[in-house]
């Protein structure tokens, strides 16, 4: 390989991520994807959620009232009711985001997300691919993980009704 052909493949390379749909995540077939065209979720979500699962987006920091959730429960993805989170796992970041140390096992896909050109771990929904947050290597012990959540990818279902 040439310098030449070494600098196209390293730009094609560099300029992949932003080429591979939403819909490419691996799925290790121990939860069944669900597959909704893109105006079926925009009739079963609100647009504002739409903008955060379906395209990526970002709330502002301190806007979700689940920064301020107490209760013991689980919480669960927007799009598809699938449990992401248990209310023990909850710590507060100080950034704005609901944020947790480990999701539960097999209910998250990761890629790496280079949209502000330094590479994150960016996280989905492993049943619908709803986009959730971003994943640090900067929180609390056990784990020493931070699971930074957008408050509108998910719904909170207090103990007593989260079976």
């Amino acid at each position: 390989m040439n310098r030449r052909q070494f600098i196209r493949k390293g730009i094609l390379v560099g300029f992949l991520p932003y080429l591979t749909p939403m819909s490419t995540f691996a799925h290790h077939g121990k939860i069944q994807p669900i597959k909704l065209s893109k105006e079926q979720w925009r009739k079963k979500l609100t647009p504002e959620r739409f903008r955060i699962l379906r395209e990526a987006g970002t709330e502002y920091p301190y806007s979700s009232p689940l920064n301020n959730e107490k209760r013991e429960g689980t919480y669960h993805c927007a799009g598809c009711d699938l449990p992401l989170f248990e209310s023990s796992a909850k710590y507060d970041s100080g950034t704005g985001w609901p944020s947790f140390f480990q999701s539960i096992p097999d209910h998250m896909e990761t890629k790496t997300d280079y949209r502000i050109i330094y590479p994150r771990t960016e996280y989905h929904c492993a049943r619908c691919g709803g986009h959730q947050g971003h994943l640090f290597d900067d929180g609390p012990q056990p784990s020493g993980q931070r699971w930074c959540n957008n408050g509108l990818a998910l719904h909170f279902k207090p103990k007593e009704t989260s079976e």
